[in-house]
């Protein structure tokens, strides 16, 4: 069965059935929580309204290292469940949306026999606290837990250790690494497709759900407010009950119910995207997952042919003013260097940096590396009651809604009638073995060339074949290798794109992919322009915000993408 190009619905006509509904729920927060417990909650009956004051994944969401994986580290502190929750969700995902989820093969260097043996159990007593080194032993033990867990679910290989002579075969790693180890966890290539995939899914199936982006709530009680950040609309819902998946914004978000008291505490994880052809040539098709000069785990590995390398664990108060600094940067280079000595890297060569907020749970931990990457749940109570998803990781999302749901059903007296562990997301549904096969055929149906097919079947899966046949006669846009005038349209017109950042940053990887320079924004303004009918001053107004955003949050270089009066950016 061909996977179906879901209809527009234009702004106006969500609002339209927004304004004065009476949903069983509304869900505050459009990140992958959010989405994933709108999902659970349409797909089994219960009518469902979704607001995001800023778009979809634009939050934590789309800052991820985008690793799926089990968590290995945090089996020092003790968290066995999340650990094999984790590696449950992430082998669901490898098979439910393989077109954006694979594997990843992982290579961890050591430098010590048996450093952090005794450290690991004293943190999971609370003896220690500090980062410690590891060494063959834990990780020895931490991969046999690994393996034990998942024999025969994943379809996976079990780890394996290399002598040193191997591994420094394989990388030019600092002379006093000792052995290596490796296993495989997985990638997501565009976890923001998930978020978009997983809308388009329940508005296919039918259901009683509307979800709707730059949509803020402004007040939470019998009757909820919410204002449309684009046109400006305010509109009233009245929910039976109220999810708050917003994140690092929980304790904002409820605050405007009346509910005073923390509940999550935020910690920064800031990457960088390296234009490095050398080192990206060297990682080829692994990651490399190591530990920097205190002891803090990093990664770096190939991605959308750039490098992606990161991250840090800082606390952070306001998740509204978190981007990637200069010593987070140094941070991260020193780490590279110190594990790869013989690589440099230019400062021209950091092409994309962002930054995220981990929504964590309050916690006593004397480290944020301490601080419990679980998930649950918390109900408050006052004109209509509240429930809170807190903490979390993305890898779990599906575990969580399915989580959240169930609380939520439970207290609205609904039954779960379907459950989604083995349900394909997007363009992961009948996903082809054979993609070569496939694509030909498509190719040979609608006129595209069999290249093209490959790429579409890359970002968008088995949707694909429903969008090459539209695609033909396409014109490729100057600026922006890979996409068409077609492409862009139908992204504008079908999933929501209200803003330059929305289309750059979150429906296309052409910003971390380092695609974005001034003919590029020049095109992209020119496309979303035409489909909102911005006057030529609104496209400018447009067009130099989100040249200031790159600079000043994702470390542009100002000059590259047009932004060229001295002082603009650190004017704004």
């Amino acid at each position: 069965m061909t996977l179906q190009v879901v209809p527009p619905m234009t702004r106006a006509a969500r609002l339209d059935a927004m304004d004065g509904a009476a949903p069983k729920v509304l869900v505050i927060g459009g990140g992958i929580n959010g989405a994933s417990v709108y999902r659970e909650l349409a797909l089994n009956g219960v009518p469902v309204m979704l607001a995001e004051k800023s778009d979809f994944c634009a939050g934590a969401s789309s800052a991820l290292s985008r690793m799926v994986h089990g968590g290995l580290r945090y089996l020092e502190n003790g968290e066995f469940d999340l650990v094999r929750e984790a590696l449950d969700e992430r082998n669901r995902l490898l098979k439910n949306a393989p077109h954006l989820v694979s594997p990843l093969r992982t290579i961890v260097p050591i430098d010590s026999w048996v450093s952090g043996a005794l450290n690991a159990p004293l943190k999971f007593v609370g003896l220690s606290k500090a980062p410690s080194r590891r060494g063959a032993l834990p990780v020895k033990l931490g991969l046999s837990f690994y393996d034990l867990y998942t024999r025969g679910k994943g379809g996976l290989p079990r780890h394996a250790f290399w002598s040193s002579d191997k591994a420094k075969a394989r990388f030019p790693f600092r002379p006093d690494v000792r052995c290596a180890a490796t296993y495989y966890d997985g990638q997501v290539s565009h976890p923001e497709r998930v978020v978009t995939e997983i809308f388009e899914d329940v508005a296919r199936s039918g259901a009683d759900a509307v979800a709707l982006n730059h949509l803020e709530v402004t007040r939470v009680g019998t009757e909820v407010a919410l204002t449309d950040r684009v046109g400006g609309r305010e509109i009233t819902l009245r929910p039976e009950i109220v999810v708050n998946a917003t994140g690092a914004w929980i304790d904002r978000t409820n605050a405007r119910a009346g509910t005073t008291g923390e509940m999550v505490q935020g910690t920064k994880g800031a990457h960088l995207v390296l234009d490095h052809p050398e080192l990206r040539d060297m990682l080829g098709d692994d990651m490399v997952y190591y530990e920097n000069v205190d002891g803090r785990i990093c990664i770096m590995f190939g991605l959308h042919g750039k490098v992606l390398i990161g991250s840090t664990d800082i606390k952070v108060p306001d998740p509204d003013k978190v981007r990637c600094e200069a010593d987070e940067r140094a941070y991260i280079l020193e780490g590279m260097s110190w594990v790869l000595p013989g690589v440099t890297v230019r400062p021209e060569q950091v092409l994309h940096v962002f930054a995220g907020v981990r929504p964590l749970p309050v916690s006593g931990a004397g480290t944020t590396g301490q601080i419990p990457r679980g998930h649950f749940n918390r109900w408050t109570e006052g004109a209509v009651p509240v429930l809170s998803m807190i903490g979390g990781k993305w890898t779990t999302f599906r575990a969580f809604g399915e989580l959240a749901a169930d609380d939520v059903m439970t207290r609205l007296g609904m039954a779960r009638t379907s459950g989604t562990q083995e349900l394909a997301i997007g363009g992961g549904a009948d996903f082809p073995e054979d993609r070569t096969a496939w694509c030909a055929e498509v190719a040979a149906v609608s006129g595209l060339a069999q290249a093209r097919v490959a790429t579409l079947l890359e970002r968008y899966g088995t949707l694909a074949k429903a969008l090459a046949p539209a695609f033909a006669g396409e014109r490729m846009l100057p600026g922006l290798p890979g996409y068409s005038e077609a492409e862009i349209d139908y992204l504008i017109a079908h999933e929501q794109v209200e803003t330059l950042a929305d289309l750059a940053l979150r429906r296309t990887v052409v910003a971390l992919a380092g695609g974005l320079d001034a003919a590029a924004l020049e095109t992209l303004a020119d496309r979303l322009a035409a489909a909102k009918g911005w006057s030529p001053t609104r496209r400018e107004e447009e067009l130099h915000g989100f040249r200031v955003k790159l600079a000043t949050d994702h470390g542009a270089d100002p000059e590259r993408i047009g932004l060229h009066r001295k002082g603009e950016v650190a004017a704004q």
